[in-house]
């Protein structure tokens, strides 16, 4: 049988695409790439500069935005090379070195032709808040380095500034709802909508030199210094947060050995957090230098230390609630530790951060009862160092600190944001939601937007559809010389 008219119209047209040349395919294609990204996006940058490391993370949202409020995904996230910030205050040039990389890996992501219109800031939190109570003229040297740095770069930079605790928790609240779709949805029937508030979820994030808890209470916030009050999508919403300067994972760990050093006769430290046959060496100077630490350093900063493992948890529990102010709370209501005011714990909670990555390890993350997780953290903690060091090869300078962040999640969550067993199930401990890391960038990033004006994407549409015409008048031309115009009139008229 014969070839069809339309099988002979598509072999005609095959024929004449190879004859074209690769080079015309490949503008169209590069071209018609552009379309999977709307010419009217937006991109906004954002570094997270933690006391132990710095991440960066590049958000875009469309400029028609709803209720003036951007609708924000995560379009990369990176983690800047070295340590945080704060760790530069005898350098402070390298410190913006570090974020070089990672600067240069959101540049490449965003269309140059959205770099000069592209928002990028800088928020630096407990590491640098410790910092600058220590010795603030460092920390002035740490952000002027790190702005000469990103001020160079082609995007609109926003600076680099301390962030506030209070602004911290807040700003990771916005994150996890805005994730989980508790802000703002679109509906089945084509319309933006805001979810009934008493879905709200609340936010546990820890740090490594803070902890911020952030929810919304059943009742009035009695102490105006920890509610934090915003409008996002046509909507206010006010919430109890407070942050914990001291209080992170690895401040919590240096306080605690700190404290077991100042209870010791001697040069050997029997730490009952760390597993039996365990044992290290280390300088005791460095132990001092925080401000969380309000014991006297020796006289000789050099003298170095034996720490040994005891792998009691009853007494690791002991020494932890050391750490904690209990008796500030005595006669007062609604009131958590060291005298600060908290209401009662409503509704679910996302814990992420610190808290994420130690349940993780332990296996805790499937949201057991609060006495499974308890009995889990202490047989672990009972292991001896052989056995544990053995069933995680490679995680050795993480391995012994585990059982202590354990407990201290524990005691933290229980004693003192007054969890229960009832409540406790409430509590999801994770990393991501939807794909889209939590913590307070992108709460941030939401908030900002709001002063973003949206453009009329007009001019956006016209460039995507100008693809695809390009692609449509290349075939029609192409039809056109190889078959004559009237064959291609046939071709789109005819089933």
């Amino acid at each position: 049988m014969g070839l069809t008219w339309k099988q002979r119209v598509f072999t005609a047209l095959l024929g004449a695409a190879a004859v074209s040349g690769l080079t015309t395919l490949i503008l169209i294609l590069v071209g018609a790439t552009h379309v999977l990204l709307p010419a009217d996006t937006k991109f906004g940058i954002v570094f997270d500069a933690g006391s132990s490391h710095t991440s960066l993370f590049v958000y875009q949202w469309p400029a028609n935005k709803e209720n003036d409020t951007g609708v924000v995904s995560q379009a990369l996230a990176c983690q800047a090379r070295g340590p945080g910030i704060s760790s530069y205050a005898s350098n402070p040039e390298q410190a913006g070195e570090s974020l070089q990389g990672c600067l240069e890996e959101a540049l490449a992501l965003i269309p140059k032709a959205k770099h000069q219109e592209t928002p990028m800031f800088l928020g630096a939190t407990a590491g640098m808040r410790l910092l600058s109570q220590k010795n603030s003229s460092q920390a002035e040297d740490i952000f002027a380095a790190v702005s000469q740095v990103l001020g160079r770069s082609p995007v609109d930079f926003w600076g680099a500034e301390l962030l506030a605790g209070r602004d911290e928790g807040a700003s990771g609240w916005i994150t996890i709802n805005y994730i989980l779709g508790l802000l703002v949805k679109y509906s089945f029937s084509g319309e933006w909508i805001q979810p009934l508030e008493g879905a709200l979820v609340g936010a546990l994030d820890m740090g490594g030199a803070s902890t911020q808890i952030t929810f919304v209470p059943g009742g009035p916030i009695l102490d105006k210094a920890t509610q934090a009050t915003f409008r996002l999508y046509s909507t206010s919403h006010s919430v109890y947060t407070h942050s914990y300067l001291c209080f992170g994972r690895d401040q919590m760990l240096n306080r605690l050995l700190t404290a077991l050093v100042q209870r010791s006769p001697g040069l050997l430290v029997r730490h009952p957090c760390y597993h039996s046959g365990y044992r290290a060496t280390l300088a005791s100077g460095p132990l001092y230098e925080s401000p969380c630490i309000q014991a006297a350093a020796p006289a000789d900063p050099g003298q170095n230390l034996t720490v040994e493992g005891t792998g009691n948890p009853g007494a690791c529990v002991a020494a932890i609630r050391d750490l904690f102010n209990f008796s500030g709370c005595d006669g007062q209501a609604d009131c958590a530790f060291d005298g600060v005011y908290q209401p009662p714990v409503r509704g679910p909670f996302y814990a992420f951060s610190n808290f994420y990555h130690t349940f993780h390890f332990l296996n805790l993350t499937s949201r057991p009862p609060l006495a499974t997780a308890n009995a889990t953290i202490w047989e672990f903690c009972q292991r001896p160092w052989k056995q544990v060091a053995g069933s995680s090869p490679g995680q050795e300078r993480w391995l012994p600190d585990y059982c202590a962040s354990g407990l201290y999640i524990l005691t933290l969550l229980v004693e003192g944001y007054g969890f229960s067993e009832e409540t406790w199930g409430g509590i999801e401990f994770r990393e991501q939601a939807g794909g889209t890391d939590i913590g307070w960038t992108l709460g941030y990033m939401l908030n900002l937007t709001s002063l973003i004006p949206a453009e009329a994407p007009t001019q956006g549409r016209a460039q995507s559809c100008g693809v695809w015409v390009a692609g449509v008048v290349f075939v029609v031309l192409t039809l056109t010389a190889v078959l004559g115009a009237s064959a291609v009139q046939l071709f789109w008229l005819q089933d």
